[in-house]
């Protein structure tokens, strides 16, 4: 058995450190927040949704982008202003365009995997995360982007998911507060939704309970290796400690790029702003008039969610913008004004705006596996899936830190020393 430090207290880190605690490691989790899940795992869309699998590395992906630049309210906003991060990330999405059809199906193996660990945990540890298991409808406004999602549906099918086209009456029937005109629709009975901080923190309560040392208020900035030993340094509280570990994974969303950076690897996340509405459903009259199937309105790129009987997650864009974590209004408004035309008897008088940046890799694909150092690891880059493949990805990083260790030969557990400097 041996020590571990895993980095990050969001949705992959939590679920990290508890795929290796109940395999026997002693893991200490390294947090910045005072408590888990307070970035990019606070409040977004909502969805675990295998559905949704579809990578971004499609052409028709930068003709919109082009299109919508100097679009303050449009789905997809690129900030012009040049970067070498931001234009090493985009020639590397453009490499990535020919693995489309593969990264497809593959994130969709992913995302139905995840699912059984994610609904055994929380069942298992008692968690209340407002689980809905309704199916997510999504919804197209032409026949053009109708017929794009009939060829998804064929990706979506050979990595193991079935979903089934519905038509505007169908659609009616499966949300009848629905407003507006559709073309038709796909509908995925098996996907799901739930409250992704409710869980995370119920996860975070979890390994504490499995034996995981939790140092919140951590903010780590320095992270090293000799192959043998990692060397966690991190200031917390104003003063300056360093823990030594036997390995390291690094699940610290878009921090985990300058993380790595120190390890000697390159892992090339890039921060893509995604923002989010909460809507107080305050009167029964809103209540009856929000929907309670999840939905995804693919022409404005908009997820959502029905958060228990009083609360309505709306979600939606993508920003390129850098760490950039401002809400602005202009991207805020679009998501207010499709509650009022989609569902025009739902109050918008309480409504919590919010932002978070999703770690994003060129090729849309998790960072996972090892490093070059045989005791570092990742478990990182999960873009706008984190919390739907959070759990595959836990198993799988848990899975090649157990057959590391065993290669290794069994050494006793180093109990982590701190140390003033």
């Amino acid at each position: 058995m041996k020590s571990i430090a895993v980095i990050g207290g969001g949705i992959t880190g939590v679920t990290t450190a508890y795929a290796l605690a109940v395999r026997g490691f002693a893991v200490t989790l390294f947090e910045k927040h005072r408590y888990a899940a307070m970035e990019t795992s606070f409040a977004n869309g909502g969805q675990l949704s295998a559905s949704n699998a579809e990578v971004w590395t499609h052409p028709s992906t930068l003709v919109k982008g082009l299109k919508w630049m100097l679009k303050p309210d449009a789905p997809l906003l690129v900030n012009p202003k040049p970067s070498w991060h931001k234009l090493s990330w985009f020639a590397q999405f453009v490499a990535n365009i020919p693995r489309y059809e593969h990264n497809t199906t593959q994130t969709t193996r992913m995302a139905i995997a995840a699912r059984e660990h994610l609904f055994q945990w929380g069942e298992a540890e008692g968690i209340n995360f407002d689980l809905v298991r309704r199916g997510i409808l999504h919804i197209y406004r032409d026949r053009e982007s109708f017929e794009h999602a009939g060829r998804v549906s064929g990706l979506l099918a050979a990595g193991g998911l079935e979903r089934r086209a519905v038509t505007p009456e169908e659609i009616r029937a499966l949300e009848p507060t629905l407003s507006g005109s559709y073309y038709g629709g796909y509908f995925t009975e098996s996907d799901s939704t739930g409250d992704i901080h409710k869980f995370t923190l119920g996860m975070a309560a979890a390994i504490e309970r499995h034996g995981v040392t939790t140092v919140y208020g951590a903010n780590v900035r320095e992270v090293a290796s000799s192959g043998g030993e990692a060397t966690v340094a991190f200031e917390r509280d104003g003063e300056r400690s360093v823990h030594f570990f036997d390995a390291v994974v690094v699940a610290a969303g878009v921090a985990s790029r300058k993380l790595a950076a120190q390890l000697g690897d390159r892992v090339n996340i890039y921060p893509v702003k995604g923002y989010s509405i909460t809507v107080s459903l305050t009167d029964e009259a809103s209540q009856n008039a929000a929907p309670t199937v999840s939905l995804l309105d693919d022409a404005t790129k908009i997820v959502t969610s029905r958060l228990g009987p009083d609360r309505f997650r709306v979600a939606g864009t993508a920003e390129f913008n850098g760490d950039n974590k401002d809400i602005r209004s202009d991207r805020i408004r679009p998501l207010v004004n499709w509650v009022e035309r989609c569902f025009p008897g739902v109050s918008t008088r309480q409504v919590v705006p919010w932002a978070g940046l999703r770690p994003m890799m060129p090729d849309m694909m998790p960072r996972v596996g090892r490093g070059k150092k045989p005791n570092v690891f990742y478990n990182t880059g999960h873009g706008h899936l984190g919390w739907t493949l959070s759990a595959a990805t836990a198993e799988q990083i848990a899975e090649v830190v157990s057959a590391e260790a065993a290669g290794n030969g069994a050494r006793p557990v180093r109990v982590p020393q701190q140390l003033a400097v």
